[in-house]
């Protein structure tokens, strides 16, 4: 399996921050081990601003590079323009890799699912996985469909790919919660909402669903917003899964038999690098 990143992402910070340099710079270290020796690690390539501009105008490539912050969630850093291009460049090369048959995870920041077209928000800057998406069209893929298990909805995804021929967007997230968007859904966008403290088989349900629904949609690649924030010691949410939960998740995506990429999106406990490599494990089938 393929490991999409670059140590630049770990370059920026602030005091107190959940979404911290650590989530990606300690998993590194974990797969880089003698756990990780199954993963091979990809140089990221360089990829025309072109690609960004489907899914966010000019204007909005532009704010995200200047003072002041955006919120108290999503602050300004002298160098979050470039290394948000850097992570939606992550997202495209780990969508080519998987559409010529290689499993690829993007292991980048910041995250992107909450990112709308014109609005950055909740970590993210530019909306990495619908980046790939569009990309994917470009590139003559027919239909892709996004599966999104991060506990907090993809607002932004679903806002980006409301309507359009050829995509779908499966979400299964806890509500209520941030940002307090997918209750119901709408068009091509399937929302799976679960209260908090859902009990883990319920939860497990509710993927299953999503995932079940995504087959009958039949898509050519699936990108999946890969978050892991539904874990029960998660600091920001209260869901309750546990490790091999999301094992048996990865070995379920892998069991539709198309081709996949993956994209880091939350997860903020310190056991994140243990979940990102049940994850792994299970999209390899080991």
């Amino acid at each position: 399996m393929t490991i999409i990143t670059d140590e630049h992402c770990l370059a920026y910070s602030s005091p107190g921050h959940p979404e911290r340099p650590e989530r990606v710079g300690k998993t590194l270290d974990l797969l880089r081990g003698p756990r990780g020796g199954a993963y091979h690690q990809a140089a990221l390539r360089v990829v025309a601003d072109d690609a960004i501009l489907r899914a966010h105008p000019a204007a909005h490539l532009s704010r995200i590079g200047q003072p002041p912050d955006i919120d108290a969630d999503t602050p300004y850093h002298p160098q979050i323009g470039g290394l948000a291009r850097l992570a939606a460049r992550g997202a495209i090369q780990a969508m080519e890799l998987a559409w010529k048959g290689e499993r690829t995870f993007s292991l980048m920041r910041p995250p992107g699912h909450h990112a709308s077209a014109d609005r950055a928000m909740g970590f993210c800057y530019l909306n990495n996985v619908a980046i790939a998406v569009l990309a994917a069209h470009v590139g003559g893929v027919g239909k892709v469909a996004v599966y999104d298990f991060d506990v907090h909805h993809g607002n932004g995804t679903e806002a980006i790919l409301l309507g359009r021929p050829g995509c779908a967007f499966y979400s299964v997230h806890q509500y209520p919660a941030y940002p307090g968007t997918g209750l119901h859904s709408q068009d091509n966008c399937h929302n799976y909402p679960m209260p908090p403290k859902s009990p883990r088989q319920e939860y497990r349900a509710a993927l299953m669903k999503a995932l079940n629904d995504l087959e009958q949609f039949a898509p050519d690649l699936i990108a999946v917003s890969a978050g892991f924030d539904a874990y029960r010691a998660d600091p920001i949410a209260q869901e309750l899964l546990e490790q091999e939960d999301y094992f048996w998740l990865a070995q379920k995506i892998r069991d539709l038999g198309r081709p996949v990429f993956s994209v880091l999106e939350g997860g903020y406990s310190g056991e994140l690098p243990e979940l990102i490599l049940a994850y792994l494990q299970g999209m390899n089938g080991c």
